[in-house]
């Protein structure tokens, strides 16, 4: 294993974190986990909506220190409390204390927004998830399933404020859902985010799963995806969740798959991508099976960068600053 910034800090995760959903009864998760550590893993992600989760969790942790625990508020604690779900400061408090008792810690590593809650102003969510940090309940903050906008927005004043930016971005990413490269990853990369790919095999329809997906429903295109990383897995003799977890390494290094299993068999599948690497050409196969557009303004931008037209003769010969 081994281990990526956090965004733009110091703190080292792995490159394959483990998302702790799906975990079954305390025996096995303890199995799951324990064998995660010895491959070197060191990111747990959980969220105060995971059921109980948070309470096993904090129940069979042993090496706290080790592990750089995640876990995320916004989504409902109480269904008839008004203040019980949202990212105002009165939840992130009460939300937050909750998660210490289950988890049985006095701080959380990194500390999520779940969702985009469009009622609380941005203002008030970043300068209460400052306040965490600066209390020591919290080190390192994140949001998951927001807009690009939104998200820019608040990194913006976090930084014009002194406040704590945002590090990490949690978002749906596989080969079958693309939709982050339109606008959410590379805002992610332009701040320097760490981007963690939830779902990254498609809730099992990419790892030819007959336990979690039953295959009368997949549509053509679930077909046609399911079947491209088949063939290329008997290619390069490897299992089709190793080459699902493997292309979406391949797309960015800001990138971090973030796996749910129910088994250490299962975990160990997913912890052999991180030594496989797929050519080009595998890449164009498995891309090919799925179609997807960037859709406007990405599309258009490119089609009119090169053209003297928009930006003179010397168009095509201005070096990126970056690697595209």
């Amino acid at each position: 294993m081994r281990y990526r910034l956090f965004g733009q800090t110091g703190l080292r995760v792995s490159e394959l974190m483990l998302g702790t959903m799906t975990l079954g009864d305390a025996r096995e998760a303890r199995r799951i986990i324990d064998t995660y550590a010895d491959a070197g893993g060191n990111v747990l992600d959980t969220a105060s909506a995971y059921g109980d989760g948070e309470t096993m969790l904090g129940s069979i942790i042993e090496r706290r220190d080790r592990f750089v625990i995640g876990t995320k508020y916004t989504l409902s604690r109480d269904h008839d409390d008004p203040n019980a779900s949202g990212n105002h400061r009165k939840n992130l408090v009460g939300s937050l204390e909750q998660s210490l008792r289950r988890l049985r810690t006095d701080y959380v590593d990194i500390y999520w927004v779940h969702l985009w809650d469009r009622h609380t102003p941005t203002e008030e969510t970043m300068r209460a998830l400052d306040d965490a940090v600066r209390a020591g309940k919290v080190l390192y903050v994140g949001v998951s399933d927001a807009p690009a906008w939104v998200v820019a927005h608040a990194n913006t004043l976090a930084r014009w404020r002194g406040w704590t930016p945002f590090s990490g971005l949690q978002v749906p990413y596989n080969l079958l859902k693309r939709d982050i490269e339109r606008e959410l990853l590379p805002m992610a990369e332009a701040f320097g985010m760490s981007v963690a790919a939830w779902a990254p095999l498609a809730g099992g329809v990419l790892s030819g799963s007959t336990t979690r997906v039953d295959p009368t429903t997949l549509s053509a295109r679930d077909q046609a995806a399911a079947k491209a990383v088949r063939a290329v897995a008997d290619e390069l003799g490897a299992g089709p969740a190793q080459v699902a977890l493997a292309w979406l390494r391949s797309k960015s290094p800001a990138v971090l798959p973030l796996v749910g299993v129910s088994s250490v068999a299962q975990l160990e599948q997913n912890l052999a991508a991180l030594d496989l690497t797929l050519t080009p050409d595998a890449i164009t196969q498995l891309e090919a099976a799925t179609d997807f557009d960037l859709g406007f303004p990405s599309d258009f931008i490119a089609e009119c960068e090169p053209h003297p037209f928009a930006f003179g003769n010397a168009a095509t010969k201005v070096d990126a600053r970056r690697p595209r």
